[in-house]
């Protein structure tokens, strides 16, 4: 028996969201905002773990990128699911499935609470007037506002139920003189659900940063030479809070800029990474190793563009970029924002098989599979290089290994799925330049 006290522990324990229709859900402590990025909704799940529990992200494991799954974000101890586009990774709908499980407000006026019942006749008074409802395929009553959809399941055995809504039939839809309650409600742009897209993103979830829309790989004579980044910032110089608009421009980084050029185009670095070892070097064609320096190659980490930058210790000058997908499955999930690169050959690109040879143009982006493209960029008989990431002392990896492949100047990390965790564009040897 829930005695008095421990119900009123039970509600203080409750997850209270106040909802905002075609835009938010949000609690005292954050907001989720419709078109906001995965990776900040996962830092702010991570700051506040003491409250929100039992997270799970899910998706499809042979299909990440395909827009039918939904990638998902699952707080099933407060019964909310949170869903992005895979392809972009922002988010599209916020799903509240189990509305015991929460408080929810509109207007700071709660209408789904152990103390208020959310009759569709609740739903009317918070919310207001609306379009005529109807039932879908499974016989859920679906009442449809602009930006929330509101689901009530168990209508169906009501005789006096029609697709039209109207007074008469509200107060008899769960037959016998019981009004019918929700059970769970859906935000998202626009007024359809089935057609509901992913926001552009947000102002406020800016932050102060800058963010890629389409990193370029540029080609070179023979090699890759560089990035084009169409980047975005907030512009907010000058302006009032209520004035702020996206600023969109474009730069170009190079193989051997220094570390001043890329600064000045891109910023200040998320993180600094000095490496303590090379793992790869035993792969260098180079027979006669260089003797150990004291001092160490540094990676600056734009986590919010999906790219790090490797810089030589001694000369200061970029070696490497290294444009990561943030697939799930990837052992670096969660850490970068997506990178959506395209990197376009200029030349045809011939495969040889055995049934003769076929050429074709290729274009390679963060959705393309590596079993689409790899038999035109490598032989046959071109065994990868099998990239081990055990356990560390704060991590474990549960993903396995990821295969590496080399084509001219670039470097091609494969999961299992054959989707592409990263590309890793390096200075070639000098003969290769020439």
């Amino acid at each position: 028996m829930v005695t008095s006290r421990h119900w009123h522990e039970l509600v203080r324990i409750m997850l209270e969201l106040e909802v905002k229709p075609e835009r938010t859900v949000s609690s005292g402590r954050w907001e989720f905002t419709l078109g906001m990025p995965l990776a900040q909704v996962i830092k702010i799940l991570k700051a506040d773990c003491a409250n929100i529990k039992d997270v799970h992200v899910v998706y499809d494991e042979h299909r990440p990128m395909d827009k039918k799954f939904d990638l998902m974000v699952d707080l099933s101890q407060d019964g909310v699911r949170l869903r992005f586009d895979p392809v972009v990774q922002r988010l599209k709908i916020i799903e509240v499935y189990d509305i015991h499980k929460v408080i929810l407000t509109y207007c700071s006026k709660p209408f789904s609470s152990p103390d208020v019942i959310p009759t569709i006749e609740q739903i009317f008074r918070s919310f207001g007037d609306t379009h005529p409802g109807g039932f879908d395929d499974n016989q859920v009553f679906l009442l449809n506002f602009r930006g929330i959809l509101f689901s009530f399941a168990h209508a169906e055995g009501n005789t006096s139920i029609k697709n039209t809504f109207n007074t008469s039939s509200t107060e008899n839809l769960g037959g016998s003189g019981q009004s019918v309650v929700l059970s769970s409600l859906a935000i998202y742009c626009g007024n359809d659900y089935q057609k509901a897209e992913a926001p552009r993103f947000p102002l406020e979830c800016f932050h102060g940063n800058c963010y890629s829309e389409q990193v370029d790989v540029e080609e070179g004579d023979g090699y890759f030479v560089g990035l084009q980044l169409n980047l975005m910032a907030d512009d907010n110089h000058n302006q009032g809070p209520y004035q702020m608009r996206p600023h969109s421009f474009v730069e170009h980084v190079h193989l051997d800029d220094s570390v001043q050029d890329i600064v000045s185009k891109l910023g200040a670095p998320s993180k600094v990474y000095f490496k303590s070892e090379d793992k790869m070097k035993i792969h260098s064609a180079n027979p006669d190793k260089p003797p150990h320096s004291c001092q160490s190659d540094y990676f600056f980490n734009y986590l919010t563009l999906g790219l790090d930058v490797l810089f030589d210790a001694n000369s200061h000058a970029a070696k490497k970029f290294i444009l990561h997908t943030n697939i799930p499955g990837d052992y670096n999930f969660d850490i970068y924002y997506r990178c959506n690169f395209r990197i376009r050959l200029s030349q045809l690109v011939e495969r040889e098989s055995l049934t003769g040879s076929d050429s074709k143009e290729i274009e390679i982006d963060a959705c393309t599979k590596w079993n689409e493209v790899g038999s035109y960029l490598t032989s046959p008989t071109d065994q990868p290089v099998v990239l081990h990431r055990g356990p560390s002392s704060n991590s474990q990896n549960p993903f396995g290994s990821t295969y590496c492949y080399g084509y001219q100047n670039l470097i091609f990390e494969i999961l299992r799925n054959q989707h592409i965790a990263s590309v890793t564009m390096y200075t070639p040897p000098t003969s290769s330049r020439t």
